[in-house]
């Protein structure tokens, strides 16, 4: 019988979901908005960031499991999660999430007070939503939204910022609940008749009202990221942002499509793997770094 380290190194890296750490690119909306992402410092500053804010998320998703144990055991995909399938003890998962911590807030604080400070609110924001606020339909999701901004708040204060639109927040808000209404939709759909006893708050939803939600927050992020690619003061004065609408429409018609036909699952689950969802996120990419970049000289 071979021997097998008591550490279970690769156990504990899936459990801190390296997949869900695509949601901190985040972070780098303060830097390209801004005009900053060829300004090195502001660059590594806010790279410092994310990594920092990956390594906090993932104490977040150890103690998730670590809490949800019992529930993942029963579920059709969770229950060969590393904590639930046994792989990864829980005091082993203790000790990971308490140094893991005692190395992420004082590198956040010497990074700068007020991101750490960031760094903190998220962690005891995530804390209370996995004891307490996950239970409370509809306010489950605005919390699970207000993640979002969170991180674009972090990298904000990362960065001496001059032009980054109030409007961002608003976008990001909107979309963050958009896909938050769209992952709620999609478990209900997986899971059905049994979806109660695996998430509480799924009492607390149908799919009609799932997808009234959708449609209203769907419908309102379009309008809000339309008024911002025009009224923004930092964008190019023959409106050139407006070009970049299109992958944005497409890509929320895509991910509505997604989760009515294709029964797709959580948003980071469906962004890697779905090609056409890929291009457009692609395509919007290059098309905002073309405008900021190459056409924006203001």
């Amino acid at each position: 019988m071979k021997h097998k380290s008591p550490f279970k190194a690769k156990a504990l890296l899936k459990t801190m979901r390296p997949k869900q750490w695509a949601k901190n690119i985040f972070l780098f909306a303060g830097l390209i908005f801004d005009q900053k992402l060829t300004d090195i410092p502001s660059f590594f500053h806010v790279l410092a960031g994310f990594i920092l804010f990956s390594l906090i998320s993932g104490v977040v998703y150890i103690i998730n499991d670590i809490a949800d144990v019992e529930g993942d055991r029963k579920h059709p995909k969770k229950c060969s999660r590393p904590i639930a399938s046994g792989a990864l003890p829980i005091r082993t998962a203790w000790v990971a999430a308490g140094v893991i911590l005692l190395i992420v807030i004082p590198l956040a604080f010497l990074l700068s007070s007020s991101f750490s400070l960031i760094v903190l609110t998220y962690f005891l924001l995530n804390l209370a939503y996995s004891k307490w606020l996950k239970h409370i339909p509809i306010i489950d999701v605005i919390i699970l939204a207000s993640f979002y901004v969170i991180r674009v708040a972090a990298g904000v204060v990362l960065i001496d910022v001059m032009r980054f639109s109030p409007w961002l927040y608003v976008v990001t808000t909107l979309l963050a609940l958009f896909i938050g209404f769209g992952k709620r939709r999609a478990e209900l759909t997986l899971l059905e008749e049994d979806a109660i006893n695996h998430r509480r708050v799924l009492e607390g939803y149908t799919i009609p009202l799932l997808d009234q939600f959708i449609t209203i927050v769907s419908g309102t992020t379009i309008v809000a990221y339309s008024l911002y690619t025009f009224s923004a003061p930092n964008l190019p004065s023959n409106h050139s942002m407006m070009l970049t609408i299109p992958f944005v429409l497409y890509g929320i018609f895509r991910y509505l499509y997604l989760i009515h036909l294709e029964e797709g699952g959580s948003p980071e689950d469906v962004v890697f793997a779905d090609r056409p969802l890929q291009a457009a996120i692609i395509l919007y990419s290059i098309s905002v770094v073309v405008i900021f970049y190459l056409l924006n000289n203001t």
